[in-house]
């Protein structure tokens, strides 16, 4: 499912090189649902700053006094946004995006009802959100609306990281001939 110049090009934006981190960011950009990644070490945090970096991503946190205000301009306008250090609960009024209930407006233009207001949608819109929480229990209402993606790094992730950070320090021509 992933394309190796597409997964090299993410480890260039700092995603991790070993296989589970890979997997993962396949995960968070073709899953069906939103991604949720539980990302206690920040890795996907960073690197969908990174990837998003020249789109003009937009940084979020439920709680914001203009959270829902800000993230209609985002679907209207086709903006990425980050929800950054999400809980265990996700405010309902994102429900509608997560669920994916856009419709045909009049004039054939793809719309969603967002609050009390309904609002053109493009569909270059992105949504991505990240939790610090190690551990995290979501709730069942929570599990079915997003794709949860787990960041955390495992032993063997590790020992894969810090071969290849071994590889660019002491044999740059290997890692040269791989790029």
């Amino acid at each position: 499912m992933g394309d190796p110049v597409v997964m090299r090009g993410w480890c260039i934006d700092g995603l991790p090189t070993d296989n589970t981190s890979g997997e993962n960011g396949i995960l968070t950009t073709k899953a069906e649902r939103w991604g949720l990644c539980i990302d206690p070490q920040s890795q996907a945090n960073k690197w969908i700053k990174n990837m998003y970096k020249k789109l003009n991503l937009k940084l979020l946190k439920f709680g914001q006094g203009t959270f829902l205000r800000e993230m209609s301009a985002c679907v209207m306008n086709g903006v990425a946004v980050l929800i950054e250090d999400v809980q265990e609960h996700i405010d309902p009024g994102l429900d509608p995006i997560l669920m994916h209930s856009e419709f045909m407006g009049e004039g054939g233009i793809k719309q969603i009802k967002l609050g009390e207001s309904t609002q053109d949608y493009d569909d270059n819109f992105v949504l991505f959100m990240t939790s610090k929480m190690p551990n995290p229990h979501y709730p069942p209402e929570v599990c079915i609306k997003v794709t949860l993606i787990n960041f955390t790094v495992t032993f063997e992730g590790l020992e894969e990281q810090l071969l290849g950070d071994v590889v660019v320090k002491e044999r740059p021509d290997v890692e040269k001939q791989r790029d």
